[in-house]
């Protein structure tokens, strides 16, 4: 099956990263989100984006303009329907992934893929609630979506090869490197980073070495762009923390316990960047 055109479910940061790296290798968007101002926002981050790329000189005004007349925002699911896969970019939250892949599910046509591009959610689950299990498929993007090159392509119990040998091209046609994973809690990427995020955690409770020495230690020892606590930060403790309580739940292991001084930061509020305050200071 050849993907002409794409349905994205969001317009949020994963939703229009998406969306804007779908448009610039020529493939139609529709970006829906559920109000005027949300697709707006959407749009106008990736109008700003396609901006920088041009003052790097990675873009030309053409190019842009051409971009941005393969993305159309709308409020409506109806837009969905010429999609030939309609990926699912809302909030990491199962009861509202649910509902919107049934209302997919219900309104495109029985050859439609549909992907969602979760973090930890289960993908086999996900599948079961639609009434085409074997076109239902995990596409997880990284942030930010048009400079990261990895898509983890997630195979459910049920994901027919059909639908994994489309996605995967698709992928590879938008210039990404896909890796094929089965479903598991936080597939591949995510399952090593961080359970690592959480044992600098330890080393730092432990007093091992402070937090700036912790992080030299890992960017000039392990060649890391960015050291694990601040990394952190980056995420947001309480993202680290909810996605450690996830594998120790599922796993019912007992390595995945979260550190105590990760829980106890979370419990002050001291949530990393977005709040001003982590393990570093913003």
């Amino acid at each position: 099956m050849k993907i002409e055109t794409v349905g994205i479910i969001g317009a949020g940061t994963m939703g229009n990263g998406i969306a804007q790296a779908c448009a610039a290798s020529g493939i139609r968007v529709v970006m829906v989100d559920i109000s005027e101002a949300a697709v707006s926002k959407g749009v106008a981050a990736i109008a700003s984006s396609l901006e920088r790329l041009i003052k790097k000189d990675k873009l030309t005004a053409a190019e842009r303009d051409a971009t941005m007349a393969r993305i159309q925002g709308s409020t409506q699911y109806e837009d969905l329907k010429p999609a030939q896969l309609v990926i699912e970019a809302a909030t990491e939250n199962y009861d509202l992934k649910v509902k919107i892949v049934k209302q997919i599910d219900a309104l495109v046509g029985p050859e439609v893929i549909i992907a969602s591009n979760t973090s930890s959610i289960s993908i086999t689950k996900l599948a079961a609630v639609t009434s085409r299990a074997d076109r239902f498929i995990g596409m997880h993007f990284f942030n930010p979506v048009p400079l990261m090159a990895l898509v983890e392509i997630i195979r459910g119990l049920q994901t027919s090869d059909a639908t994994h040998a489309a996605v995967h091209a698709m992928a590879q046609a938008l210039g990404k490197t896909p890796i094929t994973v089965k479903n598991a809690p936080g597939f591949v990427v995510n399952r090593i980073l961080v359970p690592m995020i959480n044992e600098a955690f330890f080393v730092l409770s432990e007093g091992l070495a402070t937090a700036e020495d912790i992080d030299a230690g890992m960017k000039l020892g392990c060649n890391q762009p960015i050291g694990p606590l601040a990394l952190a930060d980056m995420v947001g403790l309480d993202v680290c923390l909810a996605v450690m309580d996830v594998y120790l739940n599922e796993f019912g292991d007992s390595k995945y316990r979260a550190c105590p001084l990760l829980r106890e930061m979370v419990a002050a509020g001291r949530l990393g960047r977005k709040t001003g305050q982590g393990v570093y200071s913003y």
